[in-house]
């Protein structure tokens, strides 16, 4: 979910570069809600990695894959960017037959094998979007048209959350936003920091206190929920990807570990901070935006993605820098969200 915020600046500067092209994204079919939720994109091309990954085993799998290659193939693309760099996506790139074929140099799993052109990281800076303005560049594109996404939830989810908050009490749409899990553990910030932090929020601002995850994350949720000293709503498992979106959009504030929902705030521009602990929030943080990043030594880490200092554990985040961030954003009437 994080990987497709981070790349739909690239849609926004390929739209505004050539607006009569017909541009298509493939997706996981789990997260194409997201690119329902935003301009500029012609066409949804669905990836049901549950149903093709089985392929080897199962006649009416096998028949799909044939089908997805051929959809490709009959595309006939222009141009194909591969702003993931896994094997499975350059191979897909492959198959399209377009010839112009632009992925990143440090990709993974042997990717590079099947990109026309192999782009190396930008000397001068260490961000995943100057990585894709370099691409962009690659292929000719003015990539200095977008830096940032936007995203709008449908109006049906919106009001699907706003009945959900109000029979959970907050019919005012004041509520704060939690995200305490992540797919890694080690991307977790401690539980009884998440707890500490939800009193000082509702203490300082009033706001209800909404946490949301997934049904992996239900330990730690309900450790938030029994040890916390104010109310604590619980809409974990409980919206889908367009009510999330809604959720998010219209919160006061954001809280969250690396992971995608954080990701979506920030993209929306609500006051947000996200916890960073070894993976290097130069790299992958909202764009030039350190307001937003709660980490140790967040600007004095190597190129790398991943930092093995110890110092640079997710634990040694202090619950103070995380106050004080958010704090300095909602304290600020142009950053305040109104909504």
């Amino acid at each position: 979910m994080g990987d497709i915020v981070h790349a739909m600046p690239v849609l926004a500067s390929l739209r505004a570069s050539f607006p009569d092209a017909r541009i298509s994204w493939l997706v996981r079919k789990e997260f194409s809600p997201l690119l329902e939720c935003v301009s500029g994109l012609d066409e949804i091309v669905l990836f049901d990695r549950g149903l093709l990954g089985k392929w080897y085993c199962s006649p009416a799998a096998f028949k799909a894959l044939r089908n997805f290659m051929r959809r490709l193939k009959n595309s006939r693309y222009d141009l194909v960017l591969d702003l993931q760099g896994l094997f499975r996506t350059s191979f897909f790139g492959l198959m399209t037959g377009c010839a112009k074929r632009i992925g990143m140099a440090d990709c993974r799993e042997f990717a590079g094998l099947f990109y026309a052109h192999r782009v190396r990281r930008p000397e001068d800076s260490m961000h995943l979007l100057d990585y894709y303005r370099a691409l962009l560049a690659t292929a000719g594109i003015d990539s200095a048209v977008a830096t940032e996404s936007f995203m709008n939830a449908p109006e049906e989810a919106k009001a699907s959350v706003r009945r959900k908050l109000e029979q959970a009490g907050i019919p005012n749409k004041d509520h704060f936003v939690l995200v305490p899990s992540s797919a890694h553990s080690s991307k977790c910030w401690p539980a009884d920091r998440f707890v500490k932090l939800a009193e000082a929020v509702h203490q300082e601002f009033g706001f209800a206190i909404v946490v949301i995850g997934t049904k992996k994350d239900r330990s730690v949720i309900d450790a938030i929920k029994t040890h916390c000293a104010v109310p604590v709503i619980d809409l974990a498992d409980k919206t889908t990807i367009f009510e999330l979106i809604a959720l998010l959009q219209t919160a006061k504030g954001v809280v969250s570990n690396d992971t995608g929902p954080g990701h979506i705030a920030a993209a929306m521009h609500v006051p947000t901070v996200l916890i960073f602990g070894h993976t290097n929030p130069m790299r992958v943080g909202p764009y030039r935006r350190p307001e937003c990043v709660a980490a140790v030594e967040p600007d004095k880490r190597p190129a790398t993605i991943e930092s093995s200092d110890p110092r640079h554990l997710i634990e040694n985040v202090p619950l103070e820098l995380v106050l004080n961030k958010i704090n300095a954003q909602l304290k600020l009437p142009s950053l305040n969200n109104s909504k």
